[in-house]
């Protein structure tokens, strides 16, 4: 039987994982408890499940937790990763993981010290669009890629947003929030191991002025120069929550992936602009979830899971220091 126990449930991206409970047949999963400082939202989970709701994330982790999903209030979530690593526990965490550099080197000693896991939901790596584009890019078919432009907006939705959501103490900035998903993806078609990293940040929303609007995050090579906007500006009558894009630029071709329309078009040299057929994708949770009752590495590692966060931040801390340059490299390299 595999142990887990929900820490922190403030982000209804809990549900990625509370739909795999329900969903799976293969595996002998078992919800032990849930855990948030809100009792209200403690008890509406654990409801669900028929499972105890705990007022103290230690006591919870106590049980002996084989996974910890952490998905609360975004400045509490440093804590609660050291502290499930510490217990013992694999972390299976909403984006952000933390929102600090100092809360990512504690994480990070903690994963070296425990031999505990790390992964962090980056849904955009099992959606179809994405699988379709790798396998494209792996081929060479683009020739040596030079640049990759993402756009990520969504809708604000203020008056459905809890209030430590526009709380810069807990929600961390737009870049540590946003642009963690789309920095990941780029490092899957261009795997970069150094660069240079900027932030730059607009439009403050008013009666909340720490709470931009509108962000990017670049990291630039002399090869390779990758570009992560996003913000909370889709408009209102927008049919989708955000028409998230990426457009990647080779020597031999484009490829431009269109997610919320569940498009993928490449024009190269050599062929016509084509559409390409979509593989089947993977559920948020599905290929974690599966790989830790397997007792295997999830495809998302701590390492890939550190890297795309420490990108973010470093964007972040950018932005909030007048967009000064940050260098990165890849703790591998």
């Amino acid at each position: 039987m595999i142990r887990i126990a929900i820490i922190g449930a403030a982000h209804p991206h809990v549900e990625y994982v509370l739909d795999e409970l329900r969903r799976d047949e293969r595996h002998d999963f078992a919800l032990v408890g849930v855990y948030d400082p809100d009792p209200a939202i403690a008890e509406h989970y654990a409801r669900l499940f028929d499972v105890p709701g705990f007022a103290d994330s230690e006591e919870l982790l106590a049980e002996g937790i084989d996974i910890a999903v952490i998905a609360g209030v975004y400045g509490t979530r440093g804590d609660h990763v050291v502290s499930a690593l510490r217990a013992g526990a694999h972390v299976l965490a909403d984006k952000p993981l933390c929102t600090s550099l100092a809360e990512l080197e504690a994480i990070e000693a903690a994963a070296a010290e425990t031999g505990g896991t790390v992964n962090l939901l980056l849904e955009k790596r099992g959606y179809p669009e994405t699988i379709a584009a790798l396998a494209v890019v792996r081929s060479g078919e683009l020739g040596n890629i030079h640049g990759i432009t993402s756009s990520g907006p969504h809708k604000l939705k203020r008056g459905q947003r809890p209030e430590w959501f526009f709380d810069r103490a807990q929600y961390g900035g737009i870049l540590t929030d946003l642009a963690v998903h789309d920095l990941d993806a780029a490092l899957m078609f261009a795997p970069l191991v150094a660069g240079s990293v900027r932030g730059d940040i607009a439009g403050p929303l008013d009666g909340a002025p720490d709470f931009a609007l509108y962000g990017v995050a670049s990291v630039s090579t002399p090869q390779t120069v990758i570009t992560a906007e996003v913000s909370w500006l889709t408009p209102q009558k927008s049919d989708v929550h955000g028409d998230y894009r990426l457009r990647i630029i080779g020597t031999r071709g484009t490829l431009e992936i269109f997610w919320a329309r569940g498009r993928v078009d490449v024009t190269t040299a050599e062929l016509e602009k084509r559409s390409l057929k979509l593989p089947p994708g993977l559920r948020p949770a599905e290929q974690a979830l599966g790989a830790f009752a397997d007792g295997t590495i999830p495809q998302v590692s701590t390492r890939e899971s550190l890297v795309a966060t420490r990108l973010a931040l470093l964007a972040q801390h950018s932005a909030d220091h007048g967009s000064e340059l940050q260098s990165w490299r890849h703790p591998a390299s």
